[in-house]
């Protein structure tokens, strides 16, 4: 992974997608004093250069029935680490993986309907060989969730 260089007008228009990635690039070229043709070519190029990894729908998973959310603390058999984040990838209530430093390798975010979906995850989870052990932690209440950068 490489740091991309860029400029004010990168940021600009960066910082107005993350409030609203359907902006159009006409209005977004209105905002900045840009033609509608530089913008185009600007996102294009942060597209390319994977700065712009997609525009996604901000959905709340509360209110489409996915109540339950729980990060989860992974360890692992060094000899089987890569093996074991394969095989976490591919678990679907896994919404979030991270390789992690200290006592643990790895941590999951999962997002679940049902404390008895959570449960089967768990045990997916641990059912991974290489898995040498999890420690979970059940959210009671999201008090900042985040998406936008500070750019």
């Amino acid at each position: 992974m490489s740091l991309v260089d860029l400029d004010e007008t990168d940021k600009a228009i960066l910082r107005i997608l993350l409030i609203d990635a359907r902006t159009p690039y006409s209005k977004i070229a209105r905002m900045l004093g840009l033609s509608e043709a530089t913008v185009y070519l600007r996102v294009k190029r942060l597209k390319e250069k994977g700065v712009l990894r997609g525009f996604y729908a901000d959905v709340d998973a509360f209110k489409v029935g996915f109540n339950v959310l729980a990060f989860v603390l992974i360890k692992a058999d060094p000899r089987r680490y890569k093996d074991v984040l394969e095989k976490l990838r591919e678990i679907r209530s896994i919404v979030e993986l991270y390789e992690v430093t200290g006592e643990y390798m790895g941590l999951a975010k999962i997002r679940t309907r049902s404390q008895e979906e959570l449960v089967k995850v768990i045990d997916e989870i641990g059912g991974v060989e290489g898995v040498t052990g999890t420690y979970t932690m059940y959210v009671l209440k999201v008090l900042k969730e985040e998406k936008r950068l500070s750019i």
